[in-house]
């Protein structure tokens, strides 16, 4: 099976995200999902924020006790080359576009999901390709658990 969608999550402030099957995804995030400190979560620039299945899955080996939706993000996403993942690259999931903008920073909400509270561990600055990622939504529209997921070749240099 090619890269797809495998986690959708969220709730009504804080973590961990739970999942659900499907919703509606608009400019500012996906639908029912809501952020404490919109300071640093939410906002048309990190409407939806991504992780990898396959890093989730490493991490546990680690013996960390991560899980789809306990570091936050909105999506989880399986089959997908991570390190191809990276700002300015443009994603279809299923009939929703989106642009990924910015690696995540870990929060200190999420630091009992670590050893040690080490959080640092998905800190693109010091583990690259470790990281989530947020995007900003092109086209709205319903995403549902299953969905195939696209990923453009090259980074989008012109929806800036």
């Amino acid at each position: 099976m090619g890269p797809r969608v495998v986690s959708l999550n969220r709730s009504n402030g804080g973590v961990p995200k739970l999942a659900i099957d499907e919703a509606r995804v608009t400019m500012n995030g996906m639908e029912g999902d809501r952020q404490r400190d919109r300071r640093y979560h939410g906002g048309p620039n990190r409407a939806l924020v991504l992780y990898s299945l396959e890093r989730i899955e490493q991490l546990k080996l680690e013996g960390h006790g991560i899980a789809p939706g306990a570091v936050g993000e909105t999506v989880t996403l399986a089959g997908v080359d991570w390190n191809e993942m990276k700002p300015g690259r443009l994603v279809s999931l299923g009939e929703v576009e989106i642009e990924l903008k910015s690696y995540a920073a870990p929060c200190k909400t999420i630091r009992h999901v670590f050893l040690d509270e080490d959080i640092t561990r998905i800190s693109q600055k010091v583990h690259p390709g470790w990281s989530r990622l947020c995007a900003r939504v092109l086209r709205e529209g319903r995403i549902r658990v299953g969905d195939l997921v696209a990923i453009e070749s090259s980074p989008a240099s012109v929806l800036k």
